[in-house]
Protein backbone atom coordinates (compact mmCIF):
# COMPACT_ATOMS: atom_id res chain seq x y z
CA UNK A 1 0.00 0.00 0.00
CA UNK A 2 1.27 3.74 -1.06
CA UNK A 3 1.79 6.04 1.78
CA UNK A 4 1.96 9.63 0.77
CA UNK A 5 2.92 12.34 2.51
CA UNK A 6 0.93 15.97 2.56
CA UNK A 7 4.35 16.69 0.53
CA UNK A 8 3.90 14.26 -1.88
CA UNK A 9 0.00 14.84 -2.23
CA UNK A 10 1.03 18.04 -3.48
CA UNK A 11 3.69 17.61 -6.08
CA UNK A 12 1.58 14.73 -7.61
CA UNK A 13 -1.33 17.32 -8.40
CA UNK A 14 -1.30 19.34 -11.46
CA UNK A 15 -4.28 22.08 -10.53
CA UNK A 16 -5.66 22.11 -14.20
CA UNK A 17 -5.15 18.45 -14.80
CA UNK A 18 -7.42 18.19 -11.47
CA UNK A 19 -10.03 20.94 -12.45
CA UNK A 20 -10.51 18.72 -15.20
CA UNK A 21 -10.71 14.87 -13.45
CA UNK A 22 -13.55 17.39 -10.59
CA UNK A 23 -15.74 18.04 -13.99
CA UNK A 24 -15.36 14.78 -15.33
CA UNK A 25 -16.07 12.92 -11.66
CA UNK A 26 -19.47 14.95 -11.77
CA UNK A 27 -20.31 14.30 -15.11
CA UNK A 28 -20.20 10.69 -14.40
CA UNK A 29 -21.33 10.65 -11.24
CA UNK A 30 -20.79 8.52 -8.33
CA UNK A 31 -21.85 6.90 -5.26
CA UNK A 32 -21.73 9.63 -1.96
CA UNK A 33 -23.93 8.62 0.64
CA UNK A 34 -24.18 11.53 3.09
CA UNK A 35 -21.81 12.35 5.30
CA UNK A 36 -20.91 11.69 8.75
CA UNK A 37 -20.78 15.08 10.69
CA UNK A 38 -20.59 14.75 14.61
CA UNK A 39 -19.72 17.15 17.01
CA UNK A 40 -17.32 17.00 19.70
CA UNK A 41 -17.90 19.29 22.61
CA UNK A 42 -15.92 21.90 24.01
CA UNK A 43 -13.00 19.25 23.88
CA UNK A 44 -10.34 21.87 26.08
CA UNK A 45 -13.22 22.56 28.71
CA UNK A 46 -15.78 24.96 29.76
CA UNK A 47 -15.76 28.50 26.93
CA UNK A 48 -13.72 26.13 24.56
CA UNK A 49 -15.12 25.85 21.10
CA UNK A 50 -16.50 22.53 19.74
CA UNK A 51 -14.96 20.27 16.91
CA UNK A 52 -16.15 18.44 14.06
CA UNK A 53 -15.42 14.69 13.34
CA UNK A 54 -16.31 14.14 9.61
CA UNK A 55 -16.45 10.63 7.73
CA UNK A 56 -16.72 11.17 4.16
CA UNK A 57 -17.05 7.87 1.85
CA UNK A 58 -17.69 7.53 -1.95
CA UNK A 59 -17.05 5.08 -4.62
CA UNK A 60 -17.35 4.82 -8.34
CA UNK A 61 -18.32 0.89 -8.06
CA UNK A 62 -17.64 -0.21 -11.53
CA UNK A 63 -14.63 0.78 -14.10
CA UNK A 64 -15.29 3.56 -16.36
CA UNK A 65 -13.76 5.33 -18.70
CA UNK A 66 -11.03 3.07 -18.81
CA UNK A 67 -10.23 4.05 -15.39
CA UNK A 68 -10.55 1.13 -12.45
CA UNK A 69 -13.57 1.05 -9.73
CA UNK A 70 -12.65 2.42 -6.66
CA UNK A 71 -13.71 2.80 -3.15
CA UNK A 72 -12.13 6.14 -0.60
CA UNK A 73 -13.41 7.51 2.49
CA UNK A 74 -12.01 10.44 4.45
CA UNK A 75 -11.81 11.13 8.15
CA UNK A 76 -11.46 14.42 9.06
CA UNK A 77 -11.10 16.35 12.64
CA UNK A 78 -11.83 20.06 12.83
CA UNK A 79 -10.47 22.24 16.01
CA UNK A 80 -11.30 25.75 15.82
CA UNK A 81 -9.34 26.53 18.75
CA UNK A 82 -6.04 24.89 17.64
CA UNK A 83 -4.53 28.16 16.21
CA UNK A 84 -3.89 29.28 19.67
CA UNK A 85 -1.51 26.37 19.69
CA UNK A 86 -0.40 27.45 16.19
CA UNK A 87 -1.80 24.31 15.16
CA UNK A 88 -3.65 23.50 11.98
CA UNK A 89 -7.82 23.67 12.73
CA UNK A 90 -7.62 20.84 10.48
CA UNK A 91 -6.64 17.66 10.22
CA UNK A 92 -7.50 14.46 7.93
CA UNK A 93 -6.31 10.91 6.07
CA UNK A 94 -7.37 9.36 3.46
CA UNK A 95 -8.09 6.08 2.43
CA UNK A 96 -8.24 4.65 -0.88
CA UNK A 97 -9.39 1.33 -2.04
CA UNK A 98 -9.47 -1.41 -4.54
CA UNK A 99 -13.57 -1.09 -6.17
CA UNK A 100 -13.86 -4.81 -7.21
CA UNK A 101 -11.85 -6.21 -4.05
CA UNK A 102 -11.94 -3.58 -1.02
CA UNK A 103 -8.35 -4.03 -0.83
CA UNK A 104 -6.14 -1.12 0.28
CA UNK A 105 -4.41 0.39 -2.25
CA UNK A 106 -2.80 4.06 -0.70
CA UNK A 107 -3.37 6.30 2.52
CA UNK A 108 -2.96 10.04 1.62
CA UNK A 109 -2.47 12.84 3.57
CA UNK A 110 -6.12 14.24 3.99
CA UNK A 111 -5.00 17.87 5.02
CA UNK A 112 -3.50 18.36 2.01
CA UNK A 113 -5.97 16.35 -0.83
CA UNK A 114 -8.54 18.95 0.87
CA UNK A 115 -6.94 21.90 0.36
CA UNK A 116 -6.44 21.04 -3.41
CA UNK A 117 -9.85 19.74 -4.37
CA UNK A 118 -11.52 22.71 -2.11
CA UNK A 119 -9.58 25.25 -4.34
CA UNK A 120 -10.31 23.00 -7.54
CA UNK A 121 -13.70 22.86 -6.90
CA UNK A 122 -13.93 26.68 -6.58
CA UNK A 123 -11.87 26.60 -9.94
CA UNK A 124 -14.27 24.44 -11.55
CA UNK A 125 -17.20 27.02 -10.48
CA UNK A 126 -15.05 29.54 -11.85
CA UNK A 127 -14.90 28.38 -15.32
CA UNK A 128 -18.58 28.21 -15.51
CA UNK A 129 -19.62 31.50 -13.70
CA UNK A 130 -16.88 34.41 -13.58
CA UNK A 131 -15.92 36.26 -16.60
CA UNK A 132 -13.75 35.15 -18.98
CA UNK A 133 -11.23 38.36 -18.51
CA UNK A 134 -11.73 38.71 -14.93
CA UNK A 135 -8.41 40.29 -14.04
CA UNK A 136 -8.39 41.01 -10.47
CA UNK A 137 -9.46 39.00 -7.23
CA UNK A 138 -9.77 39.80 -3.23
CA UNK A 139 -8.80 37.13 -0.92
CA UNK A 140 -10.46 37.27 2.38
CA UNK A 141 -8.65 34.87 4.24
CA UNK A 142 -5.26 34.19 5.00
CA UNK A 143 -5.46 30.60 6.08
CA UNK A 144 -4.04 27.41 4.71
CA UNK A 145 -6.28 27.68 2.08
CA UNK A 146 -5.67 31.04 0.50
CA UNK A 147 -2.67 30.78 -1.51
CA UNK A 148 -4.07 27.58 -3.11
CA UNK A 149 -7.16 29.28 -4.04
CA UNK A 150 -5.36 32.32 -5.22
CA UNK A 151 -2.97 29.99 -6.87
CA UNK A 152 -6.23 28.16 -8.92
CA UNK A 153 -8.06 31.06 -9.91
CA UNK A 154 -5.31 32.79 -11.75
CA UNK A 155 -4.42 30.04 -13.34
CA UNK A 156 -8.52 30.01 -14.73
CA UNK A 157 -8.62 33.46 -15.41
CA UNK A 158 -5.73 35.71 -16.52
CA UNK A 159 -5.55 37.61 -12.90
CA UNK A 160 -3.16 40.58 -13.11
CA UNK A 161 -3.73 41.92 -9.86
CA UNK A 162 -4.45 39.64 -6.55
CA UNK A 163 -5.62 41.97 -3.00
CA UNK A 164 -5.17 39.84 0.23
CA UNK A 165 -7.77 40.76 3.55
CA UNK A 166 -7.67 39.11 7.13
CA UNK A 167 -8.39 40.06 10.35
CA UNK A 168 -4.44 39.76 11.12
CA UNK A 169 -3.07 42.26 8.81
CA UNK A 170 0.60 40.69 9.39
CA UNK A 171 -0.45 37.71 8.36
CA UNK A 172 -2.05 39.17 5.07
CA UNK A 173 1.21 40.81 4.16
CA UNK A 174 3.24 37.83 5.01
CA UNK A 175 1.19 36.23 2.55
CA UNK A 176 1.37 39.09 -0.07
CA UNK A 177 4.88 38.92 0.40
CA UNK A 178 5.26 35.04 -0.19
CA UNK A 179 3.05 35.05 -3.58
CA UNK A 180 4.85 38.45 -4.79
CA UNK A 181 7.86 36.46 -5.55
CA UNK A 182 6.53 33.22 -6.29
CA UNK A 183 3.24 33.29 -8.12
CA UNK A 184 4.39 35.64 -11.17
CA UNK A 185 7.12 32.59 -11.49
CA UNK A 186 4.85 29.74 -11.24
CA UNK A 187 2.51 31.57 -13.53
CA UNK A 188 4.90 32.93 -15.94
CA UNK A 189 3.32 36.08 -15.95
CA UNK A 190 3.47 39.49 -14.13
CA UNK A 191 1.21 39.40 -10.90
CA UNK A 192 0.81 42.38 -8.40
CA UNK A 193 0.00 40.67 -4.75
CA UNK A 194 -0.78 42.84 -2.05
CA UNK A 195 -2.71 43.17 0.98
CA UNK A 196 -5.77 45.39 1.83
CA UNK A 197 -6.92 47.23 5.21
CA UNK A 198 -9.91 48.23 3.64
CA UNK A 199 -12.38 45.25 2.67
CA UNK A 200 -15.01 47.57 0.83
CA UNK A 201 -13.27 49.27 -1.39
CA UNK A 202 -11.20 45.86 -2.22
CA UNK A 203 -14.15 43.73 -2.73
CA UNK A 204 -15.44 46.61 -5.00
CA UNK A 205 -13.01 46.79 -7.08
CA UNK A 206 -12.45 43.19 -7.72
CA UNK A 207 -13.80 40.68 -10.34
CA UNK A 208 -13.58 37.63 -7.96
CA UNK A 209 -13.93 37.44 -4.62
CA UNK A 210 -12.71 34.55 -2.96
CA UNK A 211 -13.92 33.96 0.93
CA UNK A 212 -12.06 31.49 2.92
CA UNK A 213 -12.98 31.74 7.07
CA UNK A 214 -14.41 30.30 10.18
CA UNK A 215 -16.42 33.38 10.21
CA UNK A 216 -20.17 33.32 11.90
CA UNK A 217 -20.33 36.97 10.39
CA UNK A 218 -21.15 38.22 6.99
CA UNK A 219 -17.41 39.31 5.58
CA UNK A 220 -19.09 40.50 2.09
CA UNK A 221 -22.32 42.80 1.88
CA UNK A 222 -24.01 42.73 -1.19
CA UNK A 223 -24.21 46.68 -1.14
CA UNK A 224 -20.10 46.50 -1.98
CA UNK A 225 -20.80 44.77 -5.16
CA UNK A 226 -20.83 45.24 -8.45
CA UNK A 227 -21.98 43.93 -11.63
CA UNK A 228 -20.07 41.17 -13.56
CA UNK A 229 -18.79 39.74 -10.37
CA UNK A 230 -18.00 36.05 -9.24
CA UNK A 231 -18.39 35.62 -5.49
CA UNK A 232 -16.42 32.11 -4.42
CA UNK A 233 -17.58 31.42 -0.77
CA UNK A 234 -15.63 28.64 0.71
CA UNK A 235 -15.86 28.89 4.46
CA UNK A 236 -18.71 28.85 6.22
CA UNK A 237 -19.32 24.82 5.85
CA UNK A 238 -21.84 25.06 9.26
CA UNK A 239 -25.49 26.64 9.27
CA UNK A 240 -23.67 28.75 12.19
CA UNK A 241 -20.89 30.10 10.14
CA UNK A 242 -21.23 33.12 7.45
CA UNK A 243 -19.60 35.01 4.98
CA UNK A 244 -21.58 36.63 2.54
CA UNK A 245 -25.03 38.68 4.01
CA UNK A 246 -28.86 38.43 2.98
CA UNK A 247 -28.15 41.08 0.44
CA UNK A 248 -24.98 39.44 -1.39
CA UNK A 249 -27.33 36.60 -1.42
CA UNK A 250 -30.09 38.22 -2.40
CA UNK A 251 -28.44 40.13 -5.79
CA UNK A 252 -26.76 36.72 -6.83
CA UNK A 253 -27.47 34.03 -8.97
CA UNK A 254 -26.40 31.23 -6.80
CA UNK A 255 -24.46 28.21 -7.35
CA UNK A 256 -23.82 25.12 -5.27
CA UNK A 257 -21.39 22.31 -5.50
CA UNK A 258 -24.10 20.33 -4.45
CA UNK A 259 -27.53 21.04 -3.45
CA UNK A 260 -27.63 17.99 -0.50
CA UNK A 261 -24.48 19.83 1.37
CA UNK A 262 -25.56 23.28 0.20
CA UNK A 263 -28.88 23.19 1.69
CA UNK A 264 -27.79 21.11 5.44
CA UNK A 265 -24.31 22.95 6.37
CA UNK A 266 -24.23 25.92 4.20
CA UNK A 267 -24.63 29.11 6.50
CA UNK A 268 -24.59 31.25 3.58
CA UNK A 269 -27.80 29.21 2.30
CA UNK A 270 -29.72 27.78 5.04
CA UNK A 271 -29.79 30.61 6.99
CA UNK A 272 -31.52 33.24 3.92
CA UNK A 273 -33.69 30.22 3.12
CA UNK A 274 -34.71 30.16 6.35
CA UNK A 275 -35.64 33.50 6.86
CA UNK A 276 -37.33 33.91 3.50
CA UNK A 277 -34.73 35.89 1.87
CA UNK A 278 -34.10 33.31 -1.06
CA UNK A 279 -36.10 30.27 -1.69
CA UNK A 280 -34.52 26.94 -2.89
CA UNK A 281 -35.41 27.61 -6.29
CA UNK A 282 -33.59 30.28 -6.33
CA UNK A 283 -29.79 27.77 -6.32
CA UNK A 284 -29.47 27.88 -9.99
CA UNK A 285 -27.33 24.28 -10.27
CA UNK A 286 -24.85 22.55 -8.58
CA UNK A 287 -21.57 21.25 -10.19
CA UNK A 288 -23.67 17.93 -11.47
CA UNK A 289 -25.70 20.06 -13.44
CA UNK A 290 -23.29 22.76 -14.62
CA UNK A 291 -20.61 19.94 -16.13
CA UNK A 292 -23.52 17.81 -17.66
CA UNK A 293 -24.36 21.00 -19.17
CA UNK A 294 -27.84 20.64 -17.61
CA UNK A 295 -27.95 24.05 -16.57
CA UNK A 296 -25.84 27.18 -18.13
CA UNK A 297 -23.52 29.48 -15.50
CA UNK A 298 -22.89 33.09 -17.00
CA UNK A 299 -24.13 32.97 -20.35
CA UNK A 300 -21.17 34.54 -22.99
CA UNK A 301 -20.62 38.04 -22.95
CA UNK A 302 -22.69 38.36 -19.93
CA UNK A 303 -20.58 41.17 -18.06
CA UNK A 304 -23.53 42.34 -15.52
CA UNK A 305 -24.78 39.11 -13.32
CA UNK A 306 -23.64 38.64 -9.96
CA UNK A 307 -22.55 35.10 -9.50
CA UNK A 308 -22.14 33.28 -6.16
CA UNK A 309 -20.93 29.79 -5.60
CA UNK A 310 -21.18 28.07 -2.26
CA UNK A 311 -18.61 25.35 -1.27
CA UNK A 312 -18.88 23.06 1.59
CA UNK A 313 -17.09 20.29 -0.28
CA UNK A 314 -17.96 16.54 -1.30
CA UNK A 315 -16.71 13.05 -0.89
CA UNK A 316 -17.17 12.81 -4.92
CA UNK A 317 -14.02 15.76 -4.90
CA UNK A 318 -11.84 13.42 -2.51
CA UNK A 319 -12.31 10.56 -4.56
CA UNK A 320 -11.20 12.50 -8.12
CA UNK A 321 -7.95 14.35 -6.09
CA UNK A 322 -7.15 10.84 -4.58
CA UNK A 323 -7.08 8.74 -7.83
CA UNK A 324 -5.33 11.31 -9.74
CA UNK A 325 -2.93 11.59 -6.96
CA UNK A 326 -2.25 7.97 -6.81
CA UNK A 327 -2.69 7.32 -10.70
CA UNK A 328 -1.40 10.51 -12.12
CA UNK A 329 -3.12 11.86 -15.02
Amino acid sequence: MKILSGAEVDAAIDDIALVDRLEALFQAGCEMPPRHHHTIAAPNGPGSADATLLLMPAWTGQARNGRPARVGIKLVTVFPDNGRRSLPSIYGQYLLLDGATGAPLAMLDGTMLTKRRTACASGLASRYLSRPDASSLLMIGTGALAPHLIRVHAKIRPLVQVAIWGRDAAKAEQLARELAGSLPVALGRSIAVKAVADRRSAAADADIVSCATLSKDPLVEGDWLREGQHLDLVGAYTPEMRESDDTAVRRARIYVDTRAGALKEAGDIVRPLAAGVIRQGDIVADLFELSRGQKTGRPAGDRTSVTLFKSVGAALEDLAAAELAVDGG
